[in-house]
This record gives C-alpha cells, sequence and structure tokens, in this order.
C-alpha cells in the first residue's frame, strides 16, 4: 500500500469555490475506481488557501495505471480540471509509506493536525522506532490517525496526522504531553534526530471520509 499526499494552493479567498467544484465534479467523477480517497482537508492554519488530499494505492505501478486512466475522461477534463486550473498557484505531492494502519476516529466532527518532521539523513527508521515504541504514552491523550515516511518529494520526512475534537483540545493535550515524563523522556531521546518540523491544522471538507 502507498499514500499519495496531494498539496494545492490556491487563489486567496478561492477556497469554497474549490470545495464547491470539488464536491460537485471530481469526488463524482473520481469515486474510488482511481485510487481511493482517505481525506481531503483545507487549511485552517499553516499556510493559507490550500487544500490537502490523501490518496491510497496498491502500488506505484497501480498509481500509473489509474491516473492514465482518469485522464483520458472527458468529464474529468472538462467539468472539473478546466475549471481548477484557473483557481491554483501551485500544486506538489509525495509518496508515503505507511508505518501504521491508518486509524479514523471513532466519531466525525474533528480538526486534524498535520505535522512533519525533517530527519538528520538516514535516520528516520530509528526515530520512527522510538516514536512506536513509546505511542501508547502519547495517545493517553489524543489519537493518532497515520505515521509515513516518505518515498517520493522530500526525502528523509516523517509525516503524522492527529485528530482533536476541536482546538481546545489540541491545546489541552499539548500542555497534558509536556507534563508528561514518560513522553518528554521520548523528545529527548527523538530530539537529537530532527532537523525542521511543521504543523498544519486542517478542517475537513464535507465529502472527506475522514471527518
Amino acid at each position: 500500500m502507498i499514500y499519495e499526499l496531494r498539496i494545492y494552493t490556491l487563489l486567496p479567498g478561492r477556497t469554497g469555490d474549490w470545495l464547491k467544484l470539488a464536491g460537485e465534479h471530481a469526488v463524482r467523477v473520481r469515486g474510488d475506481n482511481y485510487g481511493k480517497l482517505e481525506g481531503y482537508w483545507q487549511t485552517e492554519f499553516g499556510t493559507l488557501n490550500q487544500i490537502y488530499h490523501l490518496w491510497s494505492y496498491t502500488d506505484l505501478n497501480e498509481r500509473a495505471r489509474l491516473r492514465e486512466a482518469l485522464w483520458k475522461l472527458p468529464a474529468w477534463l472538462n467539468d472539473y480540471v478546466a475549471k481548477a486550473r484557473p483557481l491554483m498557484l501551485t500544486q506538489e505531492n509525495k509518496i508515503l509509506l505507511p508505518l501504521l494502519q491508518l486509524k479514523a476516529p471513532a466519531e466525525p466532527g474533528n480538526l486534524y493536525e498535520l505535522r512533519s518532521y525533517r530527519m538528520e539523513p538516514g535516520r528516520v527508521g530509528e526515530w520512527s522506532d522510538l516514536f512506536k515504541k513509546h505511542l501508547a504514552i502519547r495517545e493517553k491523550y489524543s489519537k493518532i490517525v497515520g505515521l509515513w515516511q516518505t518515498e517520493m518529494g522530500g526525502l528523509n520526512e516523517v509525516t503524522h496526522i492527529w485528530a482533536y475534537k476541536d482546538l481546545n483540545q489540541r491545546m489541552a493535550a499539548r500542555a497534558a504531553v509536556a507534563q508528561d515524563a514518560e513522553w518528554q523522556g521520548f523528545i529527548g531521546q527523538g530530539r537529537p534526530f530532527l532537523r525542521h518540523m511543521t504543523s498544519t491544522l486542517l478542517v475537513p471538507a464535507p465529502f472527506s471520509p475522514l471527518r
């Protein structure tokens, strides 16, 4: 299984137009026949006017085959792509290898935090093993949704997504882990591997499977 995280930066103020277009045309045309949609979000904090969407495929060969078939669909090209392009400024994507099984929250109505950590070259495996060893401690405060290693895109990166009911719960959870001696022990062990960290808060689209 591989995942593709696509990040689109839109013209300021056009996020609502994009989501309407995606919900009425992209989701209808694609369904899960051209890759499985796992999550679809807009940014709330971080770089604004961005759309994040996460897709899963069996492997890179399936991705290539399905995307080739998708781009032969007139409805995709005419009803969606032609109308979407004028709204976009940039596109980027990352191919991700799962380090944990994707787990949806128990209930919908969540805020999501995507954290991306760039490691010292060659140290992703060591950090990930250490993280997973201590994950039960961290999940006392909030639940992880997914954990991936970047295969293509920014190398030596780990991406993880967390679910919160709202921003207040996130702030409370972050404050609590800062006081947890066991988790802070992990932080001390893992810090030497880290070179750069980013955090983006995401709001799910109405049609996102992860809600």
